[in-house]
C-alpha cells in the first residue's frame, strides 16, 4: 500500500484496526487510514473485501476487534452511534414510510432538541440543497427512487454533521439516474465542505466522485491514491484489473536495469516494461497495459511492436473497441479514437500494434483464467 494513508491533522483515523466476526478469520486486517477534514474518500472493492465493515465500525454499528478509531482526535470505539454526530445514507434509503418528507428530515433535529423555528428553517434549506422544495408534504411512497434518495441525503445533512457516511447509496437506481446523483452528491460535498466516506463496488462511480480512493481486497487496502494515479499507476495486478479495463500479458523477467525491464512473453516475444512490482530476473510477472495506450499501425514512438489479428470491431460512438488475438490472448483490447484513417480495419485481418515502455507496467504475477 502507498504511504498516502497519512495526512496532516486528520478528522478520521483508523489505527491498527482489525475486525473478526468469529474470533478466527479477520475480515479487516491492520487497517491504518487517515481522512482529512473536507475530503471525499471512497472505499472501493469487491463483495467481502472489508470496505463496508470499515464503514460500520466508523459509524459505531460494529465494534472493532482490535485497534482504535478516532474522530477529531477523540477515540470513539466506546461511543454509541447516536453520540458520534455522523450522518448516514444507505442503499435502501431507510426513510420512515408513515412520515412526510418534512417529518423525516425533522426527526434527527428533534432528537437533538432543536426548536421548531430552527427545525423548519433547516428542513427548508436541506430540501433546497437537494432540489426538492415543495415536497415537504409528500410521503416516501409518493416519491420516485431518485427523489427518495435525495431525501435520504438531505436527512443525513440536515443536522449539519462534520462527517457523512454513504454505503452503496446509489446501488438501487438506474444507470442514468445514478450518474446524475453522483454529480449532485459531489457538488453538495464541494459546496458544504463536509467530509464524506463513501462505500461502493462500482469503480466508475469511485473515479467520478472521489478525492482519494482506497481499493480494498482481502481485508486490506491494496492502494490508496487519487483517481488518476490509481488508473494510470496501479501498484499491483489486483488494482490494475479492478480499476478500468486492462490488458494482461504473462511472462518472465529476462533483464532488469535502471527503470526498464525486459520481459519474455510466454509466446516468446520480448517486451520492454516499467518494473513496478517485480521480484527480479527470472521471476514471473503480469504486464498491465490500458487499451487506450495501444496504437494500431504504430509510428516510431512505440518501443514495443507486436502483430495481432482483429477478432471483433465494436462501434461505440467516440471510439471503436477492437478485440484482437495478440501473443496467444484472444481478448486483447485496443480502443481506437473515432477519427479518419481507421475505416480500413476489418475483422480477420492481421495488423501491427505498439505502445510505449512507460505505458506497460510489470506487476505481480496472476493466474489467468
Amino acid at each position: 500500500m502507498t504511504d498516502e494513508a497519512v495526512v496532516d491533522d486528520p478528522m478520521v483515523r483508523f489505527v491498527d484496526v482489525q475486525k473478526s466476526y468469529d474470533g478466527e478469520t479477520l475480515v479487516v486486517k491492520n487497517l491504518n487510514l487517515d481522512i482529512a477534514k473536507g475530503e471525499f474518500v471512497t472505499m472501493l472493492g469487491p463483495s467481502g473485501s472489508g470496505k463496508t465493515t470499515c464503514l460500520m465500525m466508523l459509524a459505531g454499528f460494529e465494534p472493532a476487534t482490535h485497534g482504535e478509531i478516532y474522530l477529531n482526535d477523540r477515540p470513539i470505539n466506546n461511543v454509541p452511534p447516536h453520540k458520534r454526530g455522523i450522518g448516514m445514507v444507505f442503499q435502501n434509503y431507510a426513510l420512515f414510510p408513515h412520515m412526510t418528507v418534512a417529518e423525516n428530515l425533522a426527526f434527527p433535529l428533534q432528537v437533538r432538541g432543536l426548536g421548531k423555528a430552527d427545525t423548519e428553517a433547516r428542513v427548508k434549506r436541506a430540501l433546497e440543497m437537494v432540489e426538492l422544495p415543495g415536497f415537504e408534504g409528500r410521503r416516501p411512497a409518493q416519491l420516485s427512487g431518485g427523489q427518495q434518495q435525495r431525501v435520504a441525503v438531505a436527512r443525513a445533512l440536515v443536522f449539519e454533521p462534520d462527517l457523512v457516511l454513504m454505503d452503496e447509496p446509489l446501488g438501487a437506481l438506474d444507470k442514468q439516474l445514478r450518474e446524475q446523483m453522483q454529480f449532485e452528491i459531489k457538488h453538495i460535498h464541494e459546496s458544504l465542505g463536509v467530509t464524506v466516506v463513501y462505500v461502493t463496488h462500482d469503480q466508475s462511480e469511485a473515479l467520478t466522485m472521489s478525492d482519494r480512493i482506497a481499493v480494498f481486497n482481502d481485508g486490506r487496502i491494496q492502494q490508496l491514491s487519487t483517481p488518476d494515479v490509481l488508473y494510470e499507476q496501479p501498484d499491483n495486478s489486483f488494482v490494475a484489473q479492478f480499476i478500468g479495463e486492462n490488458n494482461k500479458l504473462q511472462g518472465t523477467i529476462e533483464a532488469l536495469e535502471d527503470n526498464v525491464c525486459k520481459v519474455k512473453l510466454d509466446t516468446g516475444e520480448l517486451i520492454d516494461a516499467l518494473p513496478v512490482n517485480v521480484e527480479g530476473v527470472g521471476a514471473r510477472t503480469t504486464l498491465s497495459l490500458r487499451p487506450e495506450r495501444v496504437e494500431i499501425n504504430p509510428n516510431g514512438n512505440a518501443a514495443n511492436v507486436l502483430e495481432g489479428e482483429i477478432e471483433e470491431l465494436i462501434y461505440l460512438g467516440d471510439h471503436i473497441r477492437t478485440r484482437m488475438s495478440v501473443a496467444g490472448h484472444e481478448d486483447f483490447i485496443v480502443k481506437i479514437p473515432n477519427k479518419s484513417g481507421h475505416q480500413a480495419l476489418r475483422e480477420g485481418t492481421r495488423t501491427k500494434i505498439g505502445w510505449k515502455t512507460g505505458d506497460c507496467r510489470a506487476l505481480d504475477p496472476i493466474v489467468l483464467e
